[in-house]
C-alpha cells in the first residue's frame, strides 16, 4: 500500500530522501559564504596592472590621481583605455624615488587607510570559531541520546507507549495456561491498591520459559497491552558491549528509566546472554558479563516494589541461568510458555489465518493434527508457505492441498528433482515401505499418513509420515521398543527383498542408539542393570543442543554392559521388524511396486492394499 501524501506546506522531516540540514552542513556554509565575501569585497577594484607598466603610465603623464595603500596602489587615469576601464590598481613596491616621479608627472597622490577588522576576522577569530563549532558539532553526536560514543552507557532499551502497544490477549493462541497466569499481573499494574491494601506483594519479575517459537515475547507485549503501560524492550546481549563496566551502567540506566515511567513493563528477551550461572575463573578478577549480572542482581532487590515496575525475561536455556536469578524476591515466578497442543495449534492458526483467502473446504482441524510438536513460529510460517504456493499456482484461494505440500516442506524439506537409476529407486521404495508396513501391524502405534520416495531436503531419499491420533506426553517401555522396530524396518526390508544393506539406514540407525542408550542409561528400563540413571543429561530442556559427551560415574564393567544392553534391545527390535516383515512378504511386494509406479502413497490406500487377500508371488532366492 502506498503512503499518504504530505499536504501541501506540510513537514517534510519525515519525507524520506530529503536530508535533514545538520550542524556541519551549516559551518560549510558560513565558510563558502565568507570566502565569497573575502573574494568580491576584498578584490582591487578596476583594472590590475604590473608595477612596470604603472611606472609607465606615470611617466607617459597618463595618471591623473592614485592613493597609495600598505600594499596596494589604486588609481585614476586621465582617460579611460581601450578596456574601458579608467581605474587601475597595483602592488606597491619599495620604489624611494616613486614620489620625484609623481611630483614630475604632476599626479595628485595620497595615502590611503585600509580597515584592517575584515582580514583579521578571516585570519584568526574564524578559525577559532570554526574550531569550537566543529568541537560543539562532535561533542553534542558523542554525547547525544541517538547513539553516539559517549552514550554507551545508556540504555538501548526501546519503549513503546502505552497507546503503541496494540498486542492483547487476543492475539495469544495455545498457552492458556500462560495467559492466564499473566493476567494477575495485569490487574495489579490496572489496580495495584487493590493488592497493596491487603498486604500483598506483586512479583517483581516474571520469568517466561519454553522452546523458541512459543510467543514469549508476543505474551509480554499482550500483558503491555492489555494493562495500558509503557513499554520497554530491550535484548540481553545489548548490555554488553567491548568496553568495560558499559553493561552494569546500561542496567542503572534502564531502571533509571523505567521508574520515571512507571507503571511500566521492562521486558529483558534472552536473559541468559546475561544471566549464566557465575563460575570461579582461574586467572581471577571478574568479567564484563558477570559484573553486569551482579548489577542487575542489585538493581532488583533495590527498587520499590510500590512503584509498579515488572520485570519480565525470556529464555529457552533455562538451566544455565544463575540461582541467584531464580530465588524469591527476583524472578519468584516462571510461567512456562510451551509448544500448543492439538486444540491450541488449531486456534494459533485461526489466528494467522484472518488475513488470508481461504478456500471453505480447508479444515484447520487436520491441519493442526498433522502438525504435532509445531510451535507458534511454525505454524505462521506454515501458513505462509501455503499462501505462497498457493499464489505460485495462480489460485485466487488457500486449499487444503497448499497445507499439504507446505506441511511436507517444512517436515521433509524441499522437494528435489533428483534422477535416480532403476535400482536405488527400488531400494528406496523397499525401505519406505518396510517402515510403513511394521507402523501398521504394530499396536498402540500412530497410523501411517503418507509414503513417499521422492527425494527432500538434506540426503533425504524418502519418507515415511505418521499422523497422530492424540498428544503423548509419556513413552511406556513397549512403545519404545515397537518405535526401534519401525525405525529398523526400512533396513530389514532392504535385507529381505533385496538380499544386501545400503547406507540409506543412517539416521534411523542414530535415533535407534540413542533411544536404546536412553533406555539403559536415564530411564532404567534394562533388567541387568535396574532403575539406575547412569549418564548425566545430554541435551537442554528446550533447545536440542548436545551436551559435552561425558561419561557418568561408572566402572569400566558396567559400561560394557551397558553396551551389551544397548545391542540387545536393538537386535531385538531388529528381529521383530524382520519377523513381521516376513509375515507380509506379499503385501511388501505389492505396496512396493505401486509405490515405484506413483511415488506418493496416502496411508488409507496402503491400509486397503494390507487388508486386501493375499497373492501367491515369487520369492526371490536371496531373501
Amino acid at each position: 500500500m502506498s503512503s499518504p501524501a504530505t499536504p501541501p506546506g506540510g513537514p517534510s522531516k519525515g519525507r524520506p530522501g530529503i536530508p535533514k540540514p545538520t550542524a556541519l552542513w551549516w559551518v560549510l556554509g558560513a565558510l563558502t559564504v565568507l570566502a565569497l565575501g573575502q573574494a568580491f569585497l576584498m578584490a582591487p577594484a578596476g583594472r590590475q596592472i604590473s608595477y612596470s607598466e604603472f611606472k609607465g603610465l606615470v611617466r607617459g603623464g597618463q595618471v591623473a590621481e592614485v592613493a597609495v595603500g600598505d600594499s596596494i596602489i589604486r588609481g585614476t587615469l586621465k582617460k579611460a583605455g581601450d578596456d574601458g576601464f579608467a581605474t587601475f590598481s597595483t602592488t606597491r613596491i619599495a620604489d624611494p624615488k616613486l614620489v620625484e616621479e609623481m611630483d614630475a608627472a604632476s599626479v595628485k597622490y595620497s595615502g590611503e587607510l585600509v580597515s584592517r577588522w575584515l582580514p583579521e576576522v578571516l585570519g584568526w577569530v574564524l578559525p577559532l570559531l570554526l574550531l569550537f563549532g566543529l568541537w560543539t558539532f562532535f561533542f553534542k553526536r558523542m554525547g547525544g541520546a541517538e547513539g553516539g560514543i559517549m552514550s554507551f552507557s545508556r540504555s538501548k532499551a526501546k519503549l513503546m507507549a502505552e497507546d503503541d502497544v496494540k498486542t492483547t490477549f487476543a492475539d495469544v493462541a495455545g498457552v492458556d495456561e500462560a495467559a492466564q497466569e499473566l493476567r494477575e499481573i495485569v490487574e495489579f499494574l490496572k489496580t495495584p491498591k487493590k493488592y497493596t491494601n491487603l498486604g500483598g506483594k506483586i512479583p517483581k519479575g516474571v520469568l517466561l520459559v519454553g522452546p523458541p517459537g512459543t510467543g514469549k515475547t508476543l505474551l509480554a507485549r499482550a500483558v503491555a497491552g492489555e494493562a495500558k503501560v509503557p513499554f520497554f524492550s530491550m535484548s540481553g546481549s545489548e548490555f554488553v558491549e567491548m568496553f568495560v563496566g558499559v553493561g552494569a551502567a546500561r542496567v542503572r540506566d534502564m531502571f533509571a528509566q523505567a521508574e520515571a515511567k512507571a507503571p511500566c513493563i521492562v521486558f529483558i528477551d534472552e536473559l541468559d546472554a546475561i544471566g549464566k550461572a557465575r563460575q570461579q575463573s582461574a586467572f581471577g578478577g571478574h568479567e564484563e558479563r558477570e559484573q553486569t549480572l551482579n548489577q542487575l542482581l542489585s538493581e532488583m532487590d533495590g527498587f520499590d516494589a510500590r512503584k509498579a515496575i515488572i520485570i519480565m525475561a525470556a529464555t529457552n536455556r533455562p538451566e544455565v541461568l544463575d540461582p541467584a536469578l531464580m530465588r524469591p524476591g527476583r524472578f519468584d515466578r516462571q510461567v512456562l510458555v510451551d509448544k500448543p497442543d492439538v486444540k491450541g495449534r488449531e486456534a494459533v492458526l485461526k489466528i494467522h489465518v484472518r488475513n488470508v483467502k481461504l478456500n471453505p473446504a480447508v479444515d484447520l482441524r487436520k491441519v493442526a493434527a498433522r502438525t504435532a510438536g509445531f510451535a507458534g513460529a511454525d505454524l505462521a510460517n506454515l501458513v505462509n508457505e501455503a499462501a505462497l504456493l498457493a499464489a505460485r499456482r495462480d489460485g485466487e484461494t488457500v486449499e487444503m492441498h497448499d497445507f499439504d505440500e507446505a506441511i511436507d516442506r517444512l517436515i521433509a524439506g524441499l522437494e528435489k528433482k533428483r534422477v535416480m537409476s532403476t535400482k536405488e529407486r527400488e531400494i528406496v521404495a523397499y525401505h519406505e515401505t518396510g517402515h510403513a508396513i511394521v507402523a501398521s501391524v504394530l499396536p498402540n502405534m500412530d497410523p501411517v499418513h503418507k509414503i513417499s520416495i521422492v527425494a527432500r531436503g538434506f540426503g533425504a531419499l524418502g519418507y515415511t509420515m505418521q499422523l497422530p491420533l492424540e498428544e503423548r506426553y509419556l513413552m511406556q517401555k513397549g512403545d519404545l521398543l515397537s518405535q526401534m522396530a519401525i525405525l529398523l524396518g526400512g533396513r530389514a526390508a532392504e535385507e529381505i527383498a533385496v538380499g544386501e544393506i545400503s547406507t540409506g539406514a543412517q539416521n534411523d540407525l542414530q535415533r535407534v542408539t540413542d533411544l536404546a542408550r536412553s533406555m539403559v542409561t536415564e530411564w532404567g528400563m534394562s533388567e541387568r542393570l535396574g532403575m539406575i540413571n547412569f549418564d548425566p543429561p545430554r541435551r537442554g530442556r528446550f533447545l536440542d543442543l548436545g551436551m559435552p559427551i561425558e561419561r557418568g560415574l561408572y566402572s569400566d564393567d558396567t559400561a560394557r554392559m551397558i553396551d551389551d544392553e544397548v545391542k540387545q534391545i536393538i537386535t531385538g527390535a531388529h528381529n521383530e521388524a524382520r519377523r513381521i516383515l516376513r509375515e507380509h512378504r506379499e503385501v511388501l511386494e505389492r505396496v512396493t511396486r505401486r509405490l515405484l509406479e506413483k511415488e506418493v502413497m496416502e496411508g488409507d490406500e496402503l491400509r486397503e492394499m494390507m487388508a486386501a487377500p493375499p497373492q501367491l508371488i515369487s520369492e526371490p532366492s536371496n531373501s
